[in-house]
């Protein structure tokens, strides 16, 4: 039987540095939809972690990722398909920060207000898909009980957080740690896959010192990593909207690694590892970039691409990523995962009622019935589905589900 570990890289296998980029493209929009006023003009220098854009409806700002020259404004997709206006920095390898970057021997010694003010400014947001500012999770009065770090990794191809997990577990579980004392949180669940043998072997070596932080295995499926399955499977709870509503939070071990660098060394959220695979790619690795990198470099040097009869590049994983129409392509905070494949175009039939849609849908859903009945879809939960695209995954004939809901969803919200 084929896993679906089957299809990753290794996360043994090296990570390639690659943050030597001549330009850099920083987005004024973030695929939640935050928008970001430029605080720069051409011609300015900046240093790294200086803030480029004020964001306009959150504490988030819009910071650089190198130091250098800001040379223009470019139209450049990111990761939910959006052509957006990218602030253009020319990059002069100098490294320099706009604050002290210098190692802190005890990472616990932070205050709750100053941990959620640092997150914050230092730009840290969901690494697994969301963007969502960490800093709103840990900013209320609701005692947090336990903190769920998502190392589950359920996308297909995507292998970014096993690297960081196999690469840096001590610093994956002192960051854990320190999260739980700054923020006085009773304990903490690493999950994991249970057929992601490497990293549960490298981590063991290490989680005995850390007492209140555990390893829990999820099955090898999709999607164990979708929050809801993560609490209810591992605290036995459901809630209405978000976890805190039962004391929990959730990260994704890539951001938990960002904290740590943030904490240990004052680092912004500068740069982050993405996986680079699918049978268009010749080399296929996981790559650690600068964000803002535009991903045609970094093919460039990878030999470009496997001659496919036609190509798709896919943005964020093969079941809820996203499709681009080019590899202008920007690497931003949230997009863990590209993949170039064969676009195998397949006859679309009409719905047959077989009903194996909402057998699968994790939501608990009927995704035919909705897209079939556009006008009583909020009748229908149409605001539960989560994108997940298990429906057009299993659907015998071929109809791009997903896609069509989530095309209802937007023109609801317009």
């Amino acid at each position: 039987m084929v896993s679906i570990e089957d299809y990753k890289i290794s996360p043994a296998k090296k990570v390639v540095d690659d943050l030597k980029i001549q330009v850099i493209y920083l987005p004024l929009e973030s695929k939640l939809g935050y928008q970001y006023e430029p605080t720069v003009s051409v011609g300015d220098y900046v240093c790294i972690g200086q803030v480029i854009g004020k964001n306009i409806t959150s504490d988030i700002p819009l910071l650089s990722t190198v130091s250098g020259t800001v040379v223009g404004f470019s139209e450049k997709y990111i990761s939910n398909g959006n052509l957006v206006d990218c602030i253009v920095i020319e990059n002069d390898f100098k490294e320099k920060f706009l604050n002290k970057v210098g190692k802190k021997k005890d990472i616990t010694k932070y205050n709750k207000k100053e941990f959620i003010y640092m997150l914050a400014h230092n730009g840290i947001t969901g690494m697994g898909g969301s963007d969502f500012p960490t800093y709103i999770k840990y900013n209320n009065d609701k005692k947090i009980n336990c903190l769920i770090v998502n190392g589950t990794e359920c996308e297909i191809y995507a292998s970014a957080d096993s690297s960081i997990m196999y690469n840096k577990p001590q610093e994956i579980l002192e960051a854990i740690d320190a999260i739980l004392e700054i923020m006085d949180i009773d304990c903490a669940y690493i999950a994991i896959k249970e057929t992601n043998v490497k990293v549960i072997n490298k981590i063991s070596k290490y989680i005995n010192s850390y007492p209140n932080i555990k390893l829990y295995f999820m099955l090898d499926a999709y999607p164990c990593g979708y929050e809801r399955i993560l609490v209810s499977s591992i605290l036995g709870l459901s809630y209405d909207k978000i976890p805190i509503e039962v004391g929990a939070i959730v990260n994704n071990v890539s951001t938990i690694y960002a904290i740590y660098e943030m904490l240990k060394y004052q680092k912004p959220l500068i740069e982050r590892t993405v996986t680079i695979s699918g049978e268009g790619i010749k080399h296929p690795a996981n790559y650690r970039v600068k964000i803002g990198t535009n991903l045609s470099e970094i093919i460039l040097k990878t030999e470009k691409y496997n001659k496919l009869k036609n190509p798709v590049l896919i943005a964020g994983g093969a079941m809820m990523g996203k499709s681009i129409p080019s590899d202008e392509l920007i690497v931003t905070k949230d997009l863990n995962c590209i993949l170039v494949l064969e676009n195998k175009e397949e006859k679309i039939n009409p719905c047959i009622k077989c009903g194996k849609c909402s057998e699968v849908c994790p939501r608990g859903l009927i995704p035919s019935m909705i897209i079939s009945n556009r006008n009583i879809s909020k009748d229908l939960h149409i605001d539960k589905c989560v994108g997940c695209g298990l429906c057009s995954y299993v659907c015998p004939a071929k109809i791009e589900i997903r896609d069509i809901i989530k095309k209802i969803k937007e023109e609801e919200h317009d």
